[in-house]
């Protein structure tokens, strides 16, 4: 019975926080790839690109961490899902 509820509980996280979760690891993955990409690129250009992608993408992640902090997530669900 409490293996069931454990269960239960994991499966109750609103569609919202289940949402931020979502979009923070999608974005963690876009921030590694992008940082993958500055390490190959030469062209002063390319890499001016890839350095302004980088940093939009990790301005995004910190809008999305804070939104995470602010719902109030234990970080073990947060570790969890990503």
């Amino acid at each position: 019975m409490v293996i069931l509820k454990k269960k239960k509980a994991k499966n109750d996280m609103s569609d919202n926080k289940r949402q931020l979760l979502e979009e923070l690891r999608e974005t963690k993955n876009a921030m590694d790839t992008a940082y993958a990409n500055l390490s190959y690129v030469v062209e002063p250009e390319l890499i001016d690109c890839c350095i302004y992608e980088l940093n939009a993408i990790q301005l995004r992640y910190k809008f999305i961490l804070s939104q995470v902090k602010n719902s109030e997530m234990s970080k073990d669900t947060v570790d969890e899902f990503i």
